[in-house]
């Protein structure tokens, strides 16, 4: 099969194969309407670039690296999704490096590897304390922002209002009359886990209120079903559940379904994130929403911006919003669940025996 070269290209579209290059390579000084004869030849054609041979040319190949947590995970998917949605729509490609943890060893090693393949900046989406995020940064030959970064960080950031994201979870189960509360946390490592919990714990102190039970799950649904369990199984009952993510909700309200309890009859359950399948769970889930898609477009443009121009960057905190769908509702009176109501059956059904017997 015959390879298609910048000259067929060329031939096609009616230009020389120096503006055929120019286009390739987003100079300055082609016409709207050359250009356009170009790309359409290159999708005829189905001409892709050769960016190796750009690369040994010397020419710039307008990459980002973005460092990212386990893709696995929801939350990071749709980051990594938003960013190169947002970096082709602006003609730069993203070259990704995912990492197992966020230890400095493993964090240095991956940006080292982004570092040898030319990106001209550094999107890091790793959960990272403050030291960590400035040494990274110090290291870093091209500009770098982080999005899950301790907020004392002095470092470039663009991270969601955690304390926002945690009031608005509290205010409205308050709102709703419950006051017997379980807090399922993220991971102890993890910063914006922390933040949300922290979060959690002020806004209850506010009101006079500390949690019923806090347990630490490790984002997954498998987690937050084990979890559950446990948090399901203590006393006092709780009348509803902040959960650090959408994932562990979903393995909440799983254990929910097997004990037998009615989410939201008997237990109320706020999620966190709102993904993409968040509004499919049963029942559906309300959370607090953060925007991945703007939070994407945002890093990508202040990111381009500063490797193009030297601009400095800020440290922006996103909005995040509650979501009210069908998990929450008005705190309603104690209902026993399945296995204390039939204890408290036999234990009634003993003591009518022994009356018998006494008798």
């Amino acid at each position: 099969m015959k390879t298609i070269t910048l000259y067929d290209v060329a031939r096609v579209a009616g230009v020389s194969y120096q503006t055929v290059s120019r286009v390739i390579n987003q100079a300055a000084h082609v016409s709207l309407r050359t250009r356009e004869k170009v790309q359409a030849a290159m999708r005829e054609l189905n001409y892709v670039p050769n960016r190796g041979a750009q690369h040994l040319a010397g020419k710039a190949t307008r990459t980002l690296g973005l460092l990212t947590t386990d893709l696995a995970l929801h939350a990071p998917s749709q980051i990594a999704s938003a960013v190169k949605r947002r970096a082709g729509e602006v003609g730069w490609s993203v070259l990704i490096s995912m990492v197992e943890s966020n230890d400095r060893d493993a964090c240095f090693t991956a940006l080292q590897e982004l570092h040898s393949q030319r990106v001209e900046g550094l999107l890091v989406n790793v959960p990272l304390e403050r030291e960590l995020a400035e040494s990274l940064a110090a290291a870093s030959p091209v500009p770098i922002l982080f999005l899950d970064v301790a907020y004392d960080a002095q470092v470039n950031s663009l991270v969601f209002d955690a304390q926002l994201g945690a009031r608005l979870g509290v205010e409205h189960l308050l709102a709703l009359g419950h006051q017997k509360i379980a807090l399922l946390a993220g991971p102890q490592t993890s910063v914006s886990a922390r933040a949300r919990l922290s979060g959690w714990q002020h806004v209850l102190k506010e009101v006079g209120l500390a949690p019923v039970a806090v347990a630490y799950g490790d984002w997954s649904a498998a987690s937050g079903y084990e979890k559950a369990h446990r948090l399901l199984n203590s006393k006092p009952y709780p009348q509803a559940m902040l959960v650090a993510n959408d994932q562990m909700a979903l393995g909440v309200l799983r254990a929910c379904a097997e004990k037998g309890i009615r989410v939201p009859g008997q237990l109320s359950v706020i999620g966190y994130d709102d993904t993409t399948d968040s509004a499919w769970f049963s029942p559906p889930l309300t959370t607090i929403r953060q925007q991945f898609k703007e939070a994407g477009r945002l890093s990508v443009d202040a990111l381009i911006a500063s490797a193009l121009q030297a601009a400095e960057l800020q440290q922006v905190r996103l909005n995040v919003e509650l979501v009210e769908r069908g998990s929450t509702a008005v705190s309603q009176p104690e209902i026993l669940p399945d296995d204390d109501l039939a204890q408290c059956l036999q234990e009634l059904a003993a003591k009518v025996a022994r009356r018998s017997n006494d008798l």
